[in-house]
């Protein structure tokens, strides 16, 4: 299978690598940033440039860019990709990126099938991308009504075989509401938490827990901000479950009330137990 790839940082960048790898697919890639197209042709992490002359012979297309990017590639290259294509955006929000996409690939006859690969790292780029990125991750999928079951199938097997120990198919609205949790409200969390005065101060004092918590403060502001706004409604609601959380720690420590602060404690840990590792 030919499979076109557009945008090859960290997620494309990660999605080549892996495919070349482990299967014997051929990949076509483009990249704005020309130093990273020479490493991805030097690494062998593409067969060859994306164009719009090969574009058609492409059987599966993955677009990893920002959100409003994603959109107007897709747009401005829709007359040129297979109407027996499959084109998947790897975006971190669904419902933005699938309303507008969904209509241009009827329009145009191809296929059209949200993504996000729930994998990733706080530092980004081409250089970053490894063919492990994706091992034993979790491969969301937004089929709609004009999704068949032979392209379900094909996907399913293609994105096991680079590595995703599973599938989860999701609604791009339920995909917003619980993305808005464990992803997007771990790293507004994180970048609040790094920038008090005792985080410039604390070399000889942390250990695991800081590291943990504020690994994913390292992000992308712009590529966030544009995440973030395009979650605005449901990333509201968390935030404010969270203050509201950290308000309740906040009352028992100022009122000295052991037996509080112990039971809200004790409630975190069972409700972590519940939710399971990961």
């Amino acid at each position: 299978m030919n499979v076109g790839i557009v945008g090859l940082g960290l997620i494309g960048g990660s999605m080549a690598k892996s495919i070349k790898s482990r299967t014997c697919h051929r990949v076509w890639g483009v990249d704005t940033d020309q130093e990273t197209m020479t490493l991805a042709r030097l690494s062998g992490a593409i067969d060859g440039p994306l164009t719009d002359e090969n574009l058609a012979n492409c059987e599966l297309l993955l677009v990893a860019l920002r959100p409003q990017a994603t959109v107007d590639w897709v747009r401005e290259h829709a007359g040129l990709i297979s109407k027996q294509a499959a084109a998947v955006d790897l975006c971190g929000v669904k419902r933005q990126v699938c309303a507008a996409l969904a209509p241009i690939a009827k329009q145009y006859g191809f296929a059209y099938i949200g993504g996000h690969p729930m994998a990733g790292s706080e530092r980004g780029g081409f250089v970053n991308a490894r063919d492990d990125l994706f091992q034993g991750a979790s491969m969301i999928l937004t089929p709609d009504e004009r999704t068949g079951i032979v392209w379900l199938e094909t996907l399913k097997d293609f994105f096991l075989d680079i590595g995703f120990a599973s599938l989860t198919f999701s609604a791009p609205e339920e995909h917003d509401r619980i993305i808005a949790y464990t992803s997007q409200l771990a790293h507004i969390t994180s970048s609040a938490y790094v920038k008090s005065p005792e985080a410039q101060r604390r070399r000889g004092f942390s250990a695991g827990s800081f590291r943990d918590l504020t690994r994913v403060a390292l992000l992308d502001e712009q590529m966030w901000t544009e995440l973030f706004l395009a979650d605005a409604d449901y990333l509201t609601e968390q935030l404010e479950i969270l203050i509201g959380n950290l308000n309740e720690y906040l009352e028992a420590l100022k009122a000295e009330d052991a037996e509080r602060l112990c039971s809200l404690l004790k409630e975190g840990r069972e409700k972590k137990a519940l939710a399971g590792g990961n």
